[in-house]
């Protein structure tokens, strides 16, 4: 908003967190989100809960003509960012459907963007049971009702790696998929070995994969998620740069 009001020239973005002390973890355990294995196993069927992490992220954000005029490198361009609630529902830890697929489609209107054409969905995947299952059928109805074609979209989440960063997590999603978008490189998910029974290979616009691999085409489009306590949803949409 500052930057298309013209009141910012330049912007700098950030969430931190350091903050991982005994209530956290009681306070995570009491509503049964932590993995007593200690890993986020997200999107994967034996999937139990949530691993801490900590971290600080910050993107620099310029309108795109100043970056140009400047000389930056520019890793991905934003199309659009859009939030939703999922107002009142079963709790502070129970996820709502309706309201993460209304923040998905605000921000695909604003962008301008077709479903078809995303190839990278970076989730906000936290590992726990019902999260990954609702966050599940969130994408998967939403691409599917576009007509986006079995396997074409790869899904994974940035937590399987790093854990979950709480007040960094949206922007650590966001970094991660900027550098897929900028290095033409389609990122894999840890610790997925069998997938959630929700997800059905043979239906799924989803693919999952293992490995990094090549991400090919002149033009290259994500959509990033990150929803919080009580229903707070956000959806960000990135594509490529086509400049130098």
């Amino acid at each position: 908003k500052e930057l298309r009001s013209g009141r910012s020239d330049l912007v700098l973005a950030g969430g931190a967190d350091l903050h991982n002390g005994l209530n956290d973890y009681l306070l995570f355990a009491s509503v049964h989100a932590l993995s007593p294995t200690g890993r986020c196993r997200t999107f994967d069927a034996s999937a139990d809960g949530i691993a801490l992490g900590e971290g600080i992220a910050c993107v620099v954000l310029k309108r795109r003509v100043d970056a140009e005029r400047d000389g930056d490198r520019i890793y991905a361009l934003v199309d659009a960012v859009a939030g939703s609630s999922d107002g009142r529902h079963l709790g502070l830890t129970a996820p709502r459907k309706e309201g993460q697929q209304r923040a998905v489609h605000r921000a695909l209107q604003q962008s301008g963007r077709e479903l078809t054409n995303v190839g990278l969905v970076e989730a906000h995947g936290t590992g726990t049971v019902v999260g990954d299952r609702t966050e599940l059928a969130t994408l998967t109805e939403a691409l599917a009702e576009a007509g986006v074609p079995v396997g074409n979209v790869v899904l994974g989440s940035v937590k399987s790696q790093i854990g979950h960063t709480k007040c960094a997590a949206g922007l650590a999603g966001l970094i991660k998929a900027a550098k897929a978008i900028h290095h033409s490189v389609l990122p894999p998910t840890a610790n997925l070995v069998e997938p959630n029974p929700y997800y059905d290979a043979e239906t799924s616009p989803f693919r999952f994969i293992d490995a990094a691999r090549p991400w090919t085409g002149s033009s290259r489009l994500a959509g990033v998620s990150a929803f919080g306590f009580g229903g707070t949803n956000s959806h960000a949409v990135l594509s490529s740069y086509d400049g130098d």
